[in-house]
């Protein structure tokens, strides 16, 4: 039997986890999309905490525009909230989505913003 597209994102999703995982000092930007909005999240696995989040749906992001152009925004938006609390480097956990469009904009934005990965 054919797998869905749900199935097949989250069997790629299982697969890329196994091999990357966050700390306090490298945390996880785990990137989650919905049809309409767009949500990232800095994550210590140890610990089991969100460090820092950002969306599509926050007042303080500038969400007009294309999908994509807002995808960036929030990119811009999870970079300048992870520098104020004194992160710089991560580890992208795309969480089975392709590397493309909204995924790519907004690891993109978070580069502009400053953040390595």
């Amino acid at each position: 039997m054919a797998l869905s597209k749900l199935e097949k994102r989250i069997r790629i999703k299982r697969r890329v986890r196994g091999k990357i995982s966050g700390s306090s000092e490298l945390p996880r930007l785990s990137v989650y999309k919905s049809n309409k909005e767009i949500y990232a999240q800095l994550i210590d696995d140890k610990n089991g905490k969100t460090l820092v989040s950002a969306s599509s749906r926050e007042k303080g992001v500038d969400a007009k525009g294309t999908k994509t152009e807002v995808s960036t925004a929030v990119g811009k938006a999870i970079a300048a909230k992870a520098i104020a609390a004194g992160i710089e480097n991560i580890v992208f956990d795309r969480n089975g989505f392709v590397y493309h469009g909204r995924v790519k904009a907004l690891a993109d934005g978070a580069r502009e913003g400053g953040l390595k990965f």
